[in-house]
């Protein structure tokens, strides 16, 4: 039997004791939390290819021709992210408070139905599929006509994506900001496995040249920088305006575990800002290790306190995230974009 079909019984055997575990409900929300760090790969992967294309010539210049062909291999994974949003389609009644309940205008009786939510979300992911194939090779030349159109197409979806897939699981939360933010930490788990994936580039000679590891540290600090600092304003709105749905959203989300992995993500944030003093290759791939920890766990902290009303990792979450890896890796072969090739260098390391 080949790899992929082998892959793929693993997965569906990991999602069934996932059910098992955590019953419909509980495999379901862990499920859409896996599904999302999956999900964040391309998506997150796609605005910073996009914005690279722009300043194709300067990338090249400062030695970012590995980091871009990383991403857009990860941009590639966008129609298997696709294909393994169907079960989540199938599970929308279970997961979401809105499926079942009295609509209260009648605009809210025609969106907030499991038909046109599916119908929603397939759009969304369509729109995603073709800016990847869209951007999965690089153009002759840069120019504002596809990248400046193709980044603004990426935040409205982007923000109706989070407002209907994760934001509408929780009603407790009234934010504007929670789509940003999630984009930006999709941004930055994307960036932080490229930098783990990606070959070295070749040591800089010459004047002027940077520090081994800077190039591909500092857009890491910018975006770990933005990430943390849209979570502070929100947390600082929701208690300064001391609403008690608001704060309850806050709570679900705390305890021992959610105060731990908030201490975390703000050390990875501080520490990733002083690394930049004394940049280098090893720091830079540790520091990248570290927040991709952070943003997956982040979407756990995210999803599954709507579910279970407190943030706790549980058996299903584990069997669901080694389902969707192995799904994931099983339908790759057969639906992978072209993309362009990494130039492998002699001797340098994955």
């Amino acid at each position: 039997m080949r790899r992929p079909a082998l892959l793929g019984l693993a997965g569906l055997a990991l999602l069934a004791c996932c059910g098992l575990a955590g019953g419909w409900r509980g495999a379901a929300a862990s499920y859409l939390a896996a599904w999302l760090v999956l999900l964040a790969l391309p998506v997150g992967a796609l605005p910073v290819v996009i914005v690279a294309e722009r300043f194709g010539q300067r990338v090249r210049a400062r030695g970012g021709v590995e980091m871009l062909a990383g991403l857009r291999r990860l941009t590639t994974l966008m129609p298997v992210a696709a294909v393994l949003a169907l079960p989540l389609l199938a599970a929308a009644p279970l997961l979401y408070p809105w499926a079942g309940a009295q609509a209260r205008t009648p605009l809210a009786a025609l969106w907030f139905t499991v038909p046109f939510f599916a119908a929603r979300v397939i759009a969304y992911l369509a729109a995603w599929t073709w800016l990847a194939l869209r951007f999965a090779r690089p153009f002759d030349a840069p120019g504002e006509g596809r990248t400046v159109p193709a980044v603004g197409l990426h935040a409205v979806i982007g923000t109706l994506f989070v407002t209907d897939v994760i934001a509408s699981l929780d009603p407790r939360l009234d934010s504007t900001l929670l789509g940003l933010l999630v984009m930006t930490a999709w941004s930055g788990l994307a960036f932080a496995a490229a930098i783990l994936l990606a070959w070295e580039e070749p040591e800089p000679v010459g004047r002027g040249r940077t520090a081994p590891g800077r190039g591909r540290l500092v857009p890491l600090v910018v975006l770990l920088g933005l990430w943390a600092y849209l979570h502070f304003v929100q947390f600082l709105i929701v208690w300064s305006a001391n609403l008690p749905p608001e704060v309850a959203w806050y709570f679900a989300r705390g305890g021992w575990l959610g105060r731990a992995l908030s201490i975390a993500a703000g050390a990875v944030a501080v520490l990733a800002g002083l690394a930049t003093l004394r940049p280098g290759r090893p720091t830079t791939r540790i520091l990248a290790g570290a927040a991709l920890a952070v943003h997956a766990l982040e979407m756990f902290w995210l999803v599954t306190p709507a579910i279970r009303d407190r943030f706790v990792l549980r058996p299903s979450d584990g069997l669901a995230a080694g389902a969707v890896a192995c799904l994931a890796a099983a339908l790759r072969p057969a639906l992978r974009l072209g993309a362009a090739a990494s130039p492998r260098r002699a001797g340098r390391p994955a």
